[in-house]
């Protein structure tokens, strides 16, 4: 058993060929940039950085949005070099099983099903509650979620995932021409909030910047959970605000830059991907780390952090109607709603592409790699995908996990951080059109950012990381390792080298790969 082989990069890029498990290449610079956009402005710029205001940072909440995008960007630069490097779906997890291993390819692969799915799931039970508030504003009730058996079914959710599954299934391009309309219309909200929110900052509520830390006010279990794990292993009462508040908020608000990460996913799909990919990527996140820091100095400076703290969930909306202007409450949850509607579309293809190159390789049934011959998408597994969303998004009580998809997105970051030195070592012949500047210098200190960040999430985040990872690996053992059409690679090389070979079947002797071909035990 090698847990260590590695997928070269040559096969990787002859799987991305595979007739019947193709994908088309049709996005372009703007298309990636819009799409980052799209997922990233979205939940985040409407709530999150409210919550990190009131809970975690108060003014300085523009530091944590600062500490995150930077640490984002150096994590972009690592990806960006592996794309151009290796340009097919997968993003994190094909990186990973190119330079460390099958193993933690795996375990990447496993904790982006984690993000993607989770953030999708979240984010669709939030749309159906932002619509139900639209309703609510042009005088209609109509509750966000219906009560059948004694369950809760949020029907917007339902709603949301289907129509964006099938545009999904129409085909890529389709899809991200009506995330743009989208996304240009939520942008010209933002612009809206930015712009009227300014208008209403008294310069006494940034003060004190840097809120003095205070503790929660309580030692229970409970409490204990909520405070950062960073503070847990040092022995540091639960505390909130302060220094560490600052880093906290910035663990928390990363869910806002999670975007780009998906962006990598859809290398396959991307015309000209060594140019395409580090221009779409950073423009776009140019883009909404400017949005985002604006946002949230009109936020802290139309109220004070205190008076955000003391609603129950603050939003955007908790500042504007506390300075009394109710149509602008109106306008923002309108740009909520259509906000949250692209983040869910990129999401949705982000997750079936992990799968669908997880799937590629055999550690997932060979089955869901299985591509449509009219559009070239993976038509069988977005439904599926979709399918999942909607029903953990519609029954469940989703949004506890909310914190889930920052550690699954910064263990991704962490090891594919690592990874551009061990790929640099590896393989000095490649020659990628972006590489990441100063050497190791940069790789090294996003991957220590991170791990950072992900110690500022909270004990019981880490808790049910720590119950997912075990269920992924239970997974693999029980299936994937004996089911990786690498693993079958290994096994024939080394039959041949002993003198019993067994018979080539399947694409080994030239025949189409069928669905069952590497699903042998």
């Amino acid at each position: 058993m090698n847990l260590l082989r590695t997928k070269s990069i040559e096969q990787s890029i002859a799987d991305a060929d595979e007739p019947g498990r193709k994908l088309k290449r049709s996005l372009s610079t703007w298309d990636l940039m819009i799409m980052g956009v799209a997922v990233a402005v979205g939940a985040g710029i409407f709530s999150v950085g409210a919550k990190a205001a009131a809970n975690f940072a108060g003014p300085a909440v523009t530091l944590s949005f600062a500490i995150a995008a930077v640490t984002c960007a150096l994590a972009i630069m690592c990806y960006a070099e592996f794309a151009t490097a290796i340009p097919v779906a997968g993003s994190a997890y094909v990186f990973t099983y190119a330079t460390m291993g099958e193993l933690l390819a795996w375990i990447i692969g496993w904790n982006l099903i984690l993000e993607l799915f989770t953030a999708a799931a979240v984010i669709a039970k939030y749309w159906g509650i932002y619509l139900s508030k639209v309703f609510a504003l042009m005088g209609a009730d109509i509750p966000a979620a219906l009560t059948i058996g004694g369950v809760d079914l949020y029907w917007g959710a339902f709603l949301i995932v289907a129509i964006f599954t099938v545009l999904l299934v129409l085909g890529t391009k389709l899809s991200a021409r009506v995330g743009n309309v989208f996304t240009l219309i939520k942008i010209g909200v933002v612009l809206f909030v930015i712009v009227v929110g300014f208008t209403y900052v008294k310069v006494e509520n940034y003060a004190p910047f840097v809120p003095a830390a205070e503790p929660t006010g309580g030692t229970g279990t409970a409490d204990v959970l909520k405070q950062s794990f960073f503070g847990f292993l040092t022995g540091a009462a639960p505390a909130q605000y302060g220094t560490l508040g600052i880093f906290a908020g910035a663990a928390l608000v990363f869910f806002a830059f999670i975007g780009f990460d998906v962006v990598a996913t859809s290398a396959e799909e991307v015309k000209n991907p060594q140019k395409t990919l580090p221009r779409g990527i950073f423009g776009g996140l140019a883009l909404v780390t400017l949005l985002y820091i604006l946002v949230s100095l009109a936020l802290t400076g139309m109220v004070s952090y205190t008076q955000l703290a003391e609603a129950e969930n603050p939003t955007l909306t908790t500042a504007f109607e506390a300075v009394g202007d109710t149509s602008a409450a109106k306008i923002i949850a309108f740009g909520s709603l259509i906000g949250l509607t692209t983040v869910i579309m990129v999401l949705l293809m982000g997750l079936s592409r992990v799968v669908l190159a997880m799937s590629r390789d055999g550690l997932l049934p060979r089955a869901l790699s299985r591509t449509s011959d009219k559009h070239a998408t993976p038509a069988r597994l977005q439904i599926i995908c979709g399918t999942a969303v909607a029903l953990v998004a519609g029954l469940t009580n989703v949004d506890l996990l909310e914190e889930m998809i920052n550690i699954g997105t910064l263990s991704a970051f962490v090891v594919v951080s690592l990874g551009i030195l061990v790929l640099r070592r590896k393989r000095p012949d490649l020659k990628p059109a972006f590489r990441v500047p100063f050497g190791k210098v940069l790789p090294v200190l996003s991957a220590v950012l991170c791990l950072y960040l992900m110690t500022n999430l909270a004990v019981e985040t880490w808790i049910f990381f720590a119950i997912w990872l075990a269920i992924g690996l239970a997974i693999y053992f029980a299936y994937g390792q004996r089911h990786s059409r690498l693993n079958e690679r290994f096994s024939a090389a080394n039959a041949a080298v002993n003198g019993s070979a067994p018979a080539p079947s399947g694409a080994a002797a030239g025949k189409p790969d069928g669905d069952d071909e590497y699903t042998r035990a």
